[in-house]
């Protein structure tokens, strides 16, 4: 039988550590020599893969306990197998020989106990090394490496091949720390096992150093499985670091978003201050057995601290015991940086920030040029701000060692946690750049292009080394007979990439990104005209006939006509945008800090400009470029009156909305994300308003709600949404002082509230709002943060004795998280009320998915005005079962609706049968 049938059937034991048992023997430095050895310079005690060679009885004597233990796997002797680990030793040439006769030992043992009913099988070990290449060795300088991409592949190479020619029956990467070493040694795994014209099993292991689950390179859980999505990978896990305790929430979360087997394999608790390990196999082993009884793991076993005593523990708890079983394979692109960005529907639009591009931005050239690189990352680091979801970096320029500039820029990247959680696109016309930058990069990238320009074989020769690095692609329409213009076109070369990349490549549907080119438009050459419209109509195709793909393209280009006037470029873009997004366009390079949406354009310009986008009348240019000139004019009389001292025409622009009612000017300034005038404003509204928290939950939030229609409709986009909500924080601030001078000193409290954004996210803005409109109320609130996993919201709800829990969340993951959060609250046996806010969040979700799971009332937030009203009603004795009786009621409706909704909807078999006939008589 082989692995891939066992492990459907049952739980699999792996071993446990092999320098917990090597410590046993009690070894001298001859124990680590032979007669080759037995001059060479250095200590060689603790170089343990050296036993393999000059050990062999010893390591099969730790083999074979293991086996007898009841262990399905066994390990290699090979952790540290390579010439770069066993360069701190002079032994790089016997790295080779080490993890040959380690896998030989290895293969040998397992022979022995394996039979037809139970086979045993070997695991070769493949360590990190003791390098990275995500991280500077050097504080002084954040390009800095230790060690290069293409000196772990040689190196994982040399151990890979030794291992398969040993006999192994998988390959295990593990104590993964950072995703770049791993991406490496998986390359090298499918590239060796290429060669021997095998198919074996790649296991993965991955180690979280704190208590934030995330690696010691910075990347969350979530960030490494996009990372490792596009990879044929066989079980993924977590190892070292923790005890089972303390690794059990990480667990779950790898075995609820990863779709592989799941492997887990503690050490013994956490070393004590000795360095020891004081958990033994019979303390762990209830821990273990929580693992195995909550389906949790399909392979279990030990790492530091634990030997054959604990294994045989584990094996006898997961005897009988069901498996886990492994979720679905995404339906949605996994992208990441430190953190993962998962194109949902939902998130409509995935902005590209275009200004790290030397060929689009004259600053960002001169910074690059001059070696100012800190100032170069501010530009990133603002266009991350502004909302940008994806970075494009572009070192293309004549001038510049391209791929050299590429290399540096991103290793400075990699240390900036608030640029580099979020993905890149690697943009460069030279592949030998795009290369080199795939070479530094931990997360899943996207590759900014490729095309059928050069031919089909180079097509196919790119598109694979891109599924080395595990990235996705930008597919321009271009072919060898040049760039495609027209919708026949487009959708040809779109056609026939699609098949090669899905059947002779075999790149997953999700990871190609179509850029159809858009064109410049209103340029004076009638053919140009209809390029917008056809664009728009070639999405719409694409999607509908092209399944899993996505859709991009250079904003800009569209507008290029319009070179020196800003508003007519970005009025262009919005309109663009508004009509290519409804059509399926999920993906844009554009400016996130771009100020103009559609619903701001007056209704007469939006007619002249989208009667060019969509091409509607023949003379459609002409009108543009009138209203062009006309807003250039107004521009110039603007300018030339600051110029000379009159600031009347800048008023007069003001005056447009500063003339406005109070309440309605505070709603446009958060709706445009303006803070000027906020503090003049606020401070009138303080006049008016009994309260400074009226404001908040009035003119406010009503901005706020605006907003979130606006969004909705997809009238918004997310950096400008962005924006606004980081305006309504800074309006938040200006009234905070007299929010906390108006508290009554010394008043009883109203309840204690326990505020956490789930784990996953990192979005605080609208729990923020929260958090002041409770203590407003006279709540103590307890802000536990962001990313908070539900063991810590758990732990401190009963630690403070709370009595109202909030939850809050952006992003759709989040809502999954939350139905986590409250099952496990129940398994606490807790009844503490529990409200859910945040965008994606709905009445409906809470009704058919959380509180079905939790026997405490939950309740939906719509926005943060409510939570007060909530609270007062879930703490008040006399109103409380009558509000949980309404929400009782209201969740039943709802689920009953649902359901009604969903029996209404036909199979696609009785649909076929209801179709009309038009032939038979």
């Amino acid at each position: 039988m082989k692995i891939q049938d066992i492990i459907k059937q049952r739980i699999m034991i792996l071993d446990g550590a092999l320098g917990t048992m090597i410590q046993d023997y009690n070894l001298e430095e001859k124990d680590f020599r032979n007669a080759e050895l037995a001059a060479h310079e250095g200590q060689l005690k603790g170089n343990n893969d050296l036993l393999n060679i000059t050990r062999p009885d010893l390591i099969l004597d730790i083999h074979r306990k293991y086996l007898a233990a009841g262990a399905d796997f066994i390990e290699t002797n090979t952790f540290s197998s390579q010439y770069i680990s066993q360069a701190d030793y002079q032994l790089e040439h016997l790295s080779r020989p080490m993890a040959l006769q380690g896998a030989k030992l290895a293969r040998q043992a397992a022979d022995e106990f394996s039979t037809d009913e139970w086979p045993r099988f070997v695991c070769g070990s493949v360590g990190p090394t003791n390098k990275t290449c995500s991280m500077s060795p050097d504080v002084s300088d954040a390009a800095a490496r230790d060690i290069t991409y293409d000196q772990l592949f040689d190196a994982y190479s040399e151990q890979v091949g030794a291992l398969i020619e040993g006999g192994v029956d998988a390959i295990l990467i593990e104590t993964i720390f950072d995703t770049l070493n791993a991406k490496a040694a998986i390359d090298a795994s499918v590239s060796e096992m290429q060669k021997q014209g095998l198919d074996l099993p790649i296991m993965l292991s991955m180690t979280v150093s704190d208590l934030a689950g995330r690696t010691l390179s910075g990347q969350t859980i979530e960030g490494f499985l996009a990372s490792i999505s596009s990879y044929p990978i066989f079980s993924v896990g977590l190892n070292c670091s923790f005890g089972a305790d303390q690794m059990k929430p990480f667990l779950k979360e790898l075995a609820n978003k990863a779709p592989y087997y799941i492997s887990a394999y503690p050490n013994a608790g956490l070393p004590n201050t000795m360095g020891q390990y004081d958990e033994t196999a019979e303390s762990m082993s209830p821990q273990i057995a929580e693992f195995i009884d909550e389906g949790l793991v399909n392979i279990i076993g030990g790492c530091c601290g634990t030997d054959d005593k604990f294994i045989a523990n584990y094996a006898a708890l997961a005897k009988g015991k069901k498996p886990h079983v492994v979720i679905n394979k995404p339906t949605t692109l996994w992208l990441s940086g430190l953190e993962m960005l998962n194109v949902t529907p939902e998130v409509n639009f995935v902005n590209v920030g275009e200004r790290c591009n030397v060929a689009g931005s004259k600053k960002f050239l001169r910074l690059i040029k001059e070696g100012q690189y800190d100032e170069a990352l501010s530009i990133a680091r603002k266009q991350v701000t502004d909302g940008a979801l994806v970075l494009d970096i572009n070192m293309d320029d004549g001038l510049l060692d391209a791929e050299k500039e590429m290399t540096t820029f991103l290793n400075m990247i990699a240390a900036e946690p608030e640029i580099a959680r979020v993905p890149i696109m690697i943009d460069s016309s030279k592949w030998e750049v795009i290369i080199a930058g795939l070479k530094c990069v931990q997360g899943k990238c996207i590759v900014n292009s490729i095309s059928l320009k050069e031919g089909e074989e180079q097509f196919i020769e790119h598109a694979r080394a891109l599924k080395r690095f595990g990235a996705a692609c930008v597919v321009m329409c271009f072919d060898e007979k040049g760039q495609a213009t027209t919708f026949e076109r487009r959708i040809e070369i779109a056609e026939r990439a699609y098949h090669i990349l899905t059947q002779k490549v075999g790149m997953n549907p999700l990871d190609i990104i179509f850029d159809p080119n858009i064109l410049a438009i209103a340029t004076g050459i009638e053919e140009h005209n209809n390029y917008a419209q056809e664009f728009i109509r070639s999405i719409a195709w694409i999607r509908n006939n092209l399944p899993g793909t996505h859709i991009s393209g250079g904003v800009s280009n569209l507008s290029f006509s319009f070179r020196g006037n800003n508003y007519i470029r970005e009025a262009m873009h919005a309109v663009f945008l508004y009509h290519a997004i409804k059509e399926g366009m999920d993906f844009g390079i554009v400016n996130p800090a771009s100020k103009i949406t559609y619903s701001d354009i007056p209704v007469d310009e939006l007619a002249i400009i989208e009667d060019v986008i969509l091409n509607r009348k023949p003379n459609a240019a002409e009108a543009l470029i009138d209203l062009a000139n006309k807003k250039k004019e107004e521009e110039e009389q603007r300018k030339a009156g600051l110029a000379g001292g009159d600031t009347s025409t800048l008023k007069q622009e003001e005056e447009e909305w500063r003339n406005l009612e109070l309440t309605e000017r505070l709603k446009y300034a958060l709706r445009k994300g303006i803070g000027d005038h906020l503090d003049e404003d606020l401070h009138l509204a303080l006049e008016i308003y009994p309260h400074a928290v009226d404001i908040i939950e009035g003119p406010l939030m009503a901005g706020m709600n605006e907003v979130g229609e606006l969004f909705g409709a997809g009238k918004m986009f997310l950096p400008q949404v962005v924006k606004t909500a980081r305006t309504m924080k800074q309006a938040v601030a200006i009234l905070q002082p007299y929010i906390e001078k108006e508290k009554k000193v010394g008043a009883t409290k109203a309840g204690k509230v326990i505020l956490a954004t789930v784990k996953g996210d990192v979005h605080d803005i609208g729990k923020n709002i929260v958090a002041v409109v409770m203590a407003c109320n006279n709540y103590e609130v307890i802000d536990l943060g962001v990313m908070v996993p539900a063991d810590q919201i758990i732990k401190k709800a009963i630690e403070e004795k709370a009595d109202i829990i909030g939850l809050s969340g952006l992003i759709t993951p989040s809502l999954e998280e939350m139905i986590n959060v409250a099952q496990e609250m129940e398994k606490a046996r807790l009844n503490i009320p529990i409200m859910i806010g945040g965008a994606t969040t709905s009445q409906l979700h809470v009704a058919l998915k959380i509180a079905p799971v939790y026997g405490g009332p939950v309740v939906w937030m719509k926005d943060a005005s409510q939570n007060s009203l909530a609270a007062a009603r879930l703490l008040n004795k006399n109103e409380e079962q009558t509000y949980v009786n309404e929400l009782n009621d209201k969740y039943e409706s709802l689920r009953a609706g649902y359901q009604d909704k969903q029996h209404k909807l036909l199979s696609l078999e009785e649909a076929r049968k209801n179709r009309l006939n038009l032939f038979d008589d």
